[in-house]
């Protein structure tokens, strides 16, 4: 085992509950009114775009011309960033695991374990089309899209690809220690969510009252009011807001059938599997019948 397999990948498509979940995190585990606000996550996590890092292991301010630079100086950057600190610690990346250029996206030699959060991409599709500020039919067009990237203006990338992949990679990814935990089990349970995760992944007894504590201060409403306040420094140029629904079902207000019906489409084998409970209701919505009236 390498020295340097101290990361615990925090990892998900955008707008899936990253930074709901590093925040969380921070509350539960650090001291009580210590814990870092939104804009000050990275005294508990950090991410792999960080540009210091980048710099660091540059040598030099990274200034790339494309992936291939990225590559050159991302396992470097990403061996700094493991040995900031001296045992495990989380990582926030939206990164697939794949390999480019015939490296690893996702060095195994850095790597402890992973919590990889999904999303249902009904929902999702419209949280993503404000954080990409564009239309909906162009979001579901890029998590459609192998070759979706985000990046920043000096080269440092997200290598999204589509939906479906990134949820394939990350949950099959040979001889990762991993725990899958769907944002909507969040959103219905988080208590019993978050213990699970706590218990069964990384063999914690759990302090009940703390963790009742982390989930009251990373509410929704909570995390949309930093923002309105203080602002969200990992907000996207162009975007409105960061924060602006955080539910579940909104797809039914936000997409039309044709919307739902190429989601469904283009997702079915992984719907299957991670979503199966909302097949029957997208059919009928795609079909155009809607959703049922069950307000009677």
């Amino acid at each position: 085992m390498s020295d340097l397999q101290r990361i615990i990948w925090l990892a998900s498509y955008p707008k899936s509950g990253n930074t709901w979940m590093r925040s969380l995190l921070a509350h539960y585990f650090m001291p009580a009114g210590q814990a870092p606000d939104i804009n000050n996550l990275r005294q508990f996590t950090t991410g792999d775009t960080r540009q210091d890092f980048f710099d660091a292991a540059n040598g030099a301010p990274f200034r790339g011309q494309g992936l291939e630079d990225w590559m050159r100086v991302r396992g470097p950057a990403l061996r700094l960033i493991a040995a900031s600190k001296p045992d495990h610690h989380f990582v926030k990346t939206h990164c697939q695991t794949i390999r480019v250029f015939d490296q690893d996206v996702i060095p195994p030699e850095v790597t402890a374990a992973a919590i990889y959060l999904i999303r249902n991409p009904f929902d999702l599709a419209p949280s993503f089309a404000r954080h990409q500020s564009a239309d909906i039919d162009t979001a579901v067009d890029r998590m459609c899209n192998p070759e979706t990237l985000m990046g920043s203006a000096t080269g440092i990338y997200d290598v999204l690809g589509r939906w479906d992949d990134h949820i394939t990679a990350w949950t099959s990814a040979p001889g990762l220690p991993r725990h899958v935990i769907r944002y909507e089990d969040m959103l219905a349970r988080p208590a019993e969510t978050i213990r699970t995760m706590l218990e069964k992944f990384f063999k914690v007894r759990v302090d009940s009252p703390k963790l009742a504590r982390a989930i009251k201060a990373t509410e929704f409403s909570q995390m949309k009011k930093q923002e309105e306040t203080h602002g969200f420094f990992e907000k996207p140029t162009g975007m409105e807001s960061f924060f602006a629904k955080g539910q579940a079902g909104v797809w039914r207000e936000d997409l039309t059938p044709a919307q739902v019906g190429r989601i469904r489409e283009e997702f079915r084998p992984v719907l299957e599997k991670w979503y199966p409970e909302m097949l029957d209701e997208t059919e009928r919505f795609a079909a155009g019948a809607g959703v049922p009236d069950t307000s009677a």
